[in-house]
């Protein structure tokens, strides 16, 4: 820039302030602190683990069932990462693992199918959310959080579940046509395409017809039908009870929309354990073809592992997609919006206070599932958190790298 004419800013100036450090942001970057941090091996935010797997879980190598015939060859996982993809930026201060990208001839594939599912077999998106369909990238998605699935059909039974969470999301609870009024009941129905009714033999047909009345009912049956040809039936049940938790922290929220009630910040993150991704890495084992038995997924240390997962992934949704909500009409509460009103605190502050919480839960996640791995050494409770662990990276990579939906807001 030209310096502008006057005299010599050496002669005329006072001593330039040195800016002070915001304490704030220097808490932020500084690193971990709170629960689970005792031990942590902490690497670089912007460079890939040194070791393979995304979180210091030991796992041991466990050989992949033979893969059925698929579309696309299911490719042997890469023996060490490689450097993440340039597009999209992470969170500054945003404690997380980059990973290699997903291998590009299985999102391609996935994507395929999927779309074919959607709009073809289940008819769950008409042709004007073509572009909003697109954008979501589920194919990257789920192929970044199952890179260890044996075929492509058990990675299309994790994506089928995925569209139609959202499905129903956006049908039922936000913009496409969604509304608080009325939601109990029309969740209670569209949960009975995954825990189906047991009736009289009189009122079961007008039951089954329901099912084929709207999108997300549609869709809910068609990709439950689709999972159970690889889910057992602790599996399948498992699912169940997690949509079931995810279906009550959707009515919490709709509670506080008709009060317009602001909740406290414990009480948001209350709700935010239940409306949130659990239903996802859950079902890490039955995508990866074996199955963590119902007694060690009943533990409690595996159920505290579990949940701090999908807790800790369900706040980078909150910070990622903090613009695309603030642009969206009404007042969508997330997690920094109500730090900002409960605390009194400003935007960019309850911004990076979120991230701390985040950061907090993910030490935790990984303090607890390491301290479990070490108590009990059975394979498939070893597999079993490195796939949640795995599922916890690929949901962060597929928030940073979708820039069609989310961009960060400028609080650095």
């Amino acid at each position: 820039m030209p310096v502008p004419p006057g005299p010599s800013p050496l002669e005329s100036s006072p001593p330039l302030a040195v800016a002070q450090p915001d304490p704030t942001l220097q808490r932020v970057l500084s690193g971990p602190h709170g629960l689970g941090t005792a031990g942590l091996r902490l690497g670089s935010l912007t460079e890939p683990p040194a070791a393979p797997g995304p979180a210091d879980v030991a796992a041991p190598e466990v050989p992949a069932e033979p893969a059925e015939p698929a579309a696309v060859a299911a490719p042997e996982p890469p023996a060490e990462a490689e450097a993440p993809v340039a597009e999209g930026r992470p969170i500054p201060g945003l404690y997380h693992h980059p990973i290699a990208p997903p291998d590009p001839a299985r999102v391609e594939e996935v994507s395929r199918r999927i779309k074919a599912w959607a709009v073809d077999e289940a008819q769950v998106y008409p042709p004007e959310w073509e572009e909003q369909f697109d954008g979501f990238s589920v194919g990257r998605y789920m192929v970044a959080c199952h890179p260890d699935a044996p075929t492509i059909d058990h990675l299309m039974a994790a994506t089928r579940l995925m569209v139609a969470e959202n499905v129903l999301d956006d049908c039922y609870c936000e913009d496409h046509g969604g509304s608080p009024v009325g939601l109990g009941s029309r969740l209670l129905l569209a949960h009975t395409a995954l825990d189906p009714l047991h009736t009289s033999e009189e009122y079961a047909p007008p039951w089954v017809d329901s099912l084929r009345s709207d999108a997300p009912r549609r869709a809910y049956r068609s990709a439950m039908e689709y999972f159970l040809q690889h889910a057992s039936a602790s599996q399948a049940d498992r699912y169940r009870h997690d949509m079931g938790r995810l279906h009550m922290g959707y009515l919490a929220e709709a509670a506080w929309a008709q009060e317009e009630h602001v909740p406290e910040v414990w009480e948001y993150l209350a709700m935010r354990q239940f409306n949130n991704f659990r239903p996802c890495p859950t079902i890490t084992d039955t995508v990866g073809g074996y199955e963590l038995p119902a007694d060690l997924h009943a533990l409690p240390a595996m159920q505290r592992v579990i949940a701090l997962a999908g807790n800790a992934t369900t706040i980078v949704n909150d910070l990622y997609s903090y613009t695309k909500e603030l642009d969206s009409p009404g007042k969508h509460l997330n997690l920094p919006v109500v730090i900002a009103e409960r605390e009194g605190v400003s935007d960019r502050d309850a911004y990076l206070k979120a991230i701390e919480v985040h950061n907090d839960l993910m030490h935790a996640f990984e303090g607890e599932a390491a301290a479990l791995a070490a108590a009990c050494p059975v394979p498939s409770v070893q597999r079993f958190l490195r796939g949640v662990a795995v599922w916890v990276d690929g949901n962060h990579y597929w928030h940073q790298t979708n820039t069609y939906r989310y961009s960060l807001p400028d609080f650095w």
